[in-house]
């Protein structure tokens, strides 16, 4: 007797979810609180095994980041509140020369 497999796609029902939006996944969380990232997400972020991700809960909502992605992230937000003129770096360095001179 031949054995069933059921996760191949072709035995799947279909996922209404995945239906209605094309870039959305059901994933299981196992007894151990661990879930897989689907392998087509991996892959259109290259994330490659052992690889860490920020995870941040917003709201009702898990959102996952390659390091990469929230830092530029974090930057965006800090370019949005950045009051002074030019470089960060530069005025830092501005900043410590007028501390010196007045020592």
């Amino acid at each position: 007797m031949k054995k069933e497999n059921r996760n191949s796609p072709a035995d799947a029902s279909p996922d209404p979810v995945r239906e209605s939006v094309p870039d959305t996944e059901r994933v299981t969380i196992d007894e151990a609180g661990r879930l897989v990232v689907p392998a087509r997400f991996r892959r259109a972020l290259d994330i490659r095994g052992r690889q860490q991700l920020i995870m941040a809960l917003e709201g009702d909502t898990i959102r996952l980041r390659t390091p990469s992605a929230a830092l530029a992230r974090l930057q965006a937000i800090a370019r949005r509140h950045w009051k002074g003129s030019g470089s960060v770096v530069d005025e830092f360095i501005l900043e410590r020369r007028a501390e010196a001179a007045r020592e």
